[in-house]
């Protein structure tokens, strides 16, 4: 699919994340960092603060608690002092040490709007390996198909990222009736026991939440932050008669009729399922970012840094 025209021939949107297969993997890579700078410059202004409210070792200001705010900081001397909730912010460290854990199993091999959602999860890490470079900063992965998992230890450099998200968007597909185990690649950023840093886990989160226990056991020594990739037939089913739906991780295909009873009660239970994604997250302690194939995923990252960077400076989200 080429940059500029959808597959029926009418225009493709700006936003829209480049082809990462095949020949056009190179230019593709290039296209997204020169997009990832353009649009993402000016964000942090050379710090993470934007991104983590820094995990330092040095107390700060204190502060009125807002709701949203993490309870860990809270300080109970001024809130005793007080009688109202406080909370104590820390001096951001001057190195961060990003880790993202990156899904790449079968039903990220799909897509139906601009994008396959396993080209958005390269672009959510390019957003990330951006958002938190430079100033000595780090970045590592994890990332799995179901069948093979890869690690890249986390270094510095531009150099360094480029490499990364290179292996990543070159992760071979896994064969039909794989099924990913998020869980077991999150336990995998537990040990060896790491500083304290931040932790990314960009995934369509489908199927039961048992990544949610390792997920919230890192939470003791690292901010984290959930990144939701999404496809339109995720949530809901089109109005196209007879349609054959397949599970990608077990390989069952099942022949139904897309009557206007089994769409509600799809879209029902795909809502129920994200609330309770969104609850799990939560739960854990992680900021929540959702992005779908037929959104601008820049944008809605952006508004994502933003809210977060109010809220850390004491404003309104």
């Amino acid at each position: 699919m080429a940059r500029g025209h959808t597959g029926d021939g009418s225009a493709r949107p700006a936003w829209a994340p480049p082809v990462l297969r095949g020949e056009r993997l190179d230019a593709g890579l290039r296209m997204l960092e020169l997009e990832v700078r353009r649009r993402l410059d000016g964000l942090l202004q050379g710090n993470h603060l934007g991104l983590v409210p820094g995990p330092g070792s040095e107390p700060g200001e204190a502060r009125p608690y807002q709701p949203g705010d993490d309870v860990r900081r809270m300080d109970w001397a001024v809130t005793a002092r007080t009688t109202e909730p406080h909370i104590r912010e820390t001096v951001a460290d001057r190195e961060l040490e990003t880790w993202v854990a990156a899904d790449l199993s079968a039903s990220l091999d799909f897509g139906t709007a601009l994008s396959e959602k396993r080209d958005l999860v390269v672009c959510a890490v390019a957003a990330i390996a951006h958002l938190t470079g430079g100033g000595g900063n780090r970045l590592g992965a994890v990332f799995s198909n179901g069948d093979v998992t890869e690690r890249v230890p986390a270094r510095g450099g531009r150099a360094h990222a480029r490499n990364l998200l290179r292996k990543i968007a070159e992760m071979p597909r896994a064969a039909e009736g794989t099924r990913g185990d998020l869980a077991a690649m999150i336990e995998q950023l537990r040990r060896p026991p790491r500083r304290r840093g931040l932790v990314v886990v960009v995934s369509d989160f489908l199927g039961g939440t048992q990544w949610q226990r390792p997920l919230r056991a890192l939470s003791a020594r690292h901010d984290l932050i959930g990144i939701e990739v999404l496809d339109p037939r995720d949530v809901d089913l089109p109005e196209v008669g007879t349609i054959v739906l397949a599970d990608p991780e077990t390989g069952k295909q099942r022949e139904v009729r897309a009557s206007a009873l089994l769409r509600r009660e799809f879209a029902a239970a795909a809502q129920a399922h994200r609330d309770q994604v969104a609850r799990a997250l939560r739960q854990a302690g992680a900021a929540h970012l959702v992005l779908r194939t037929d959104s601008d995923w820049i944008a809605d990252t952006v508004r994502f840094v933003v809210a977060r960077k109010r809220r850390w400076s004491g404003g309104a989200a």
